[in-house]
């Protein structure tokens, strides 16, 4: 693999100063943190290893959000769990809205699709299942 597939290049403003170069990892932090902003999205959903990492100290802030860079632009494929009783489809299309409008203004890149994946409702009474699974 080339250097390329793992940063976006920023081609907006030509200064001449140089180039800017964003790694999707970025992509992912703003887009957990713009999605996790979202009124009706209890807590985002990783990876079995990236709960592993978190419990050992480490916040990930890219969590439940993965990038993919592709031909024709940017994928964000977004994991999250939200609270009963919300219009699902309202508050996806507020998580792609504030996850497009967080890209566009901090990197000025667009995404092409920004895919949510509902994976679980989390009652008001219920502990987040982070603390649940703590017990060992």
């Amino acid at each position: 693999m080339n250097e390329q597939q793992h940063t976006l290049e920023m081609s907006h403003d030509e200064n001449g100063l140089g180039k800017v170069e964003i790694a999707p990892e970025v992509i992912e932090v703003i887009a957990s943190i713009a999605a996790s902003e979202v009124e009706g999205v209890m807590q985002m959903r990783g990876s079995f290893a990236a709960g592993v990492v978190e419990r050992l100290g480490k916040k990930n802030h890219g969590k439940g959000v993965k990038v993919e860079l592709v031909e024709d632009g940017i994928k964000v494929d977004v994991y999250c769990v939200m609270k009963f009783g919300v219009s699902i489809p309202v508050v996806a299309q507020r998580i792609q809205d504030n996850i497009r409008q967080a890209l566009l203004n901090m990197t000025a890149l667009d995404a092409t699709e920004v895919n949510i994946h509902i994976v679980g409702i989390q009652f008001e009474n219920q502990k987040p299942e982070t603390e649940v699974d703590q017990e060992v």
